[in-house]
C-alpha cells in the first residue's frame, strides 16, 4: 500500500496501566527492537524521556519518530472543564514539538472503581453528559486543528465510548472537521462490533489506525467471568495481527480501495514475559506484508 507508513506501540514492550509487566525493558531496548524489525515510529512510553531534545535525540539515532500519546480526558465533567483542556494543551503543545500529527484521546469519566471487587462499573452518560464531551471535544479539537495537528477519538474497551452504538452517537454528534476517529481492529470487536463495519461506516472520519487482534477464547472468557479489562489483558486477550480472530484480508482490501494513506500502529497489549514482543511484532509484519500486498 503506497503511502502507509507502520509503526508499532511500546506497550508490546512495557504496559502503561499494568506496571509489572515489562516494567525491566529500557527506552534504549525497546526502539532498538523496533528499528531492527524495520518500524518507522512509534507512540510514547513511559520509559521514553520526557524531555523533546532528549527524546528526539534517542529516536534520531533508531531512525525512529513519535506518532502520538494517549491523552485521558474527563469532559463529561463541566466542573472540571477548564483544567481538562489546560492539560489537554500542555500534551498537544509536548506532541506538537515532537513534530507529531495526531493527538490519541479517549473520554474516561463514567468509569467507577471497586478497588475491594477488583472492578469497574461503567455508567452510560446521559443526554447532558454526551453534551458536554462533545463540546470538550470540539474545543480540544479545534486546538489541534489551529496548531496543524488532528485530534483522533479512541473508542476503548471499559470506556463510555465502546460499542458501536455508542460510536455512531459520538461520531454523529460530533464536528468532522475537529473530531476525527482512531480505528482500532482490536477494541471494535472487544466492545461488539465487526471491525470491517466500523472501517466502512466511518471510513471518512478515520485518520490514524491502531491494528489489533484479540483471541476470541479470552474474549468469551472475560465475558462470562465479567472481570475487567486489565484481566483480559493479562490473561492475553490481545495479539498482533494474523494471531487472532479478526480477518484482516477484507479490511487491508477496503484500506487499499479506499487508498489510505497515514500511520498503521500494530498494538498486541501482552505480557512480554510469556509473549516475546520482538517475535510477535515480526510476526505480525510478515502477516501485514502477505496480507496487504
Amino acid at each position: 500500500m503506497n503511502n502507509v507508513k507502520y509503526g508499532i506501540s511500546a506497550i508490546n514492550w512495557v504496559n502503561e496501566d499494568i506496571l509489572e509487566m515489562g516494567d525491566h525493558y529500557t527506552a534504549e531496548q525497546v526502539l532498538t527492537d523496533m528499528s531492527s524489525l524495520g518500524y518507522e515510529g512509534t507512540e510514547f512510553c513511559r520509559k521514553f524521556p520526557r524531555n523533546t531534545e532528549a527524546l528526539q535525540s534517542l529516536l534520531g539515532s533508531k531512525n525512529m519518530v513519535l506518532t502520538s500519546q494517549w491523552k485521558s480526558v474527563h469532559f463529561t465533567d463541566p466542573s472540571r472543564r477548564e483544567a481538562e483542556l489546560q492539560a489537554f494543551r500542555a500534551h498537544a503543545d509536548f506532541l506538537k514539538a515532537m513534530g507529531c500529527k495526531y493527538v490519541v484521546t479517549c473520554e474516561t469519566g463514567n468509569a467507577f472503581e471497586d478497588l475491594s471487587q477488583n472492578s469497574v462499573r461503567i455508567e452510560p452518560l446521559t443526554d447532558e453528559q454526551w453534551e458536554h464531551l462533545v463540546e470538550g471535544l470540539h474545543e480540544a479539537g479545534r486546538y489541534c486543528k489551529d496548531n496543524g495537528m488532528k485530534l483522533v477519538y479512541h473508542y476503548h474497551g471499559e470506556t463510555v465510548v465502546e460499542s458501536g452504538e455508542e460510536i455512531e452517537r459520538l461520531m454523529k454528534s460530533t464536528d468532522p472537521e475537529l473530531v476525527h476517529m482512531l480505528y482500532d481492529t482490536g477494541h471494535a470487536y472487544f466492545g461488539g462490533s465487526d471491525p470491517l463495519h466500523i472501517l466502512r461506516t466511518y471510513y471518512d472520519r478515520i485518520a490514524y489506525i491502531h491494528l489489533k487482534d484479540v483471541r476470541q477464547e479470552v474474549l468469551d472468557w472475560k465475558r462470562t467471568q465479567g472481570v475487567r479489562f486489565r484481566d483480559a489483558v493479562r490473561k492475553g486477550v490481545f495479539t498482533v495481527p494474523g494471531d487472532g480472530c479478526i480477518d484482516f484480508g477484507p479490511i487491508f482490501r477496503e484500506l487499499k480501495d479506499r487508498g489510505y494513506e497515514g500511520w498503521m500502529i500494530i498494538e498486541a497489549e501482552q505480557d512480554p514475559a510469556i509473549a516475546d514482543p520482538v517475535k510477535y511484532a515480526r510476526k505480525a509484519k510478515e502477516y501485514i506484508e502477505q496480507v496487504s500486498a
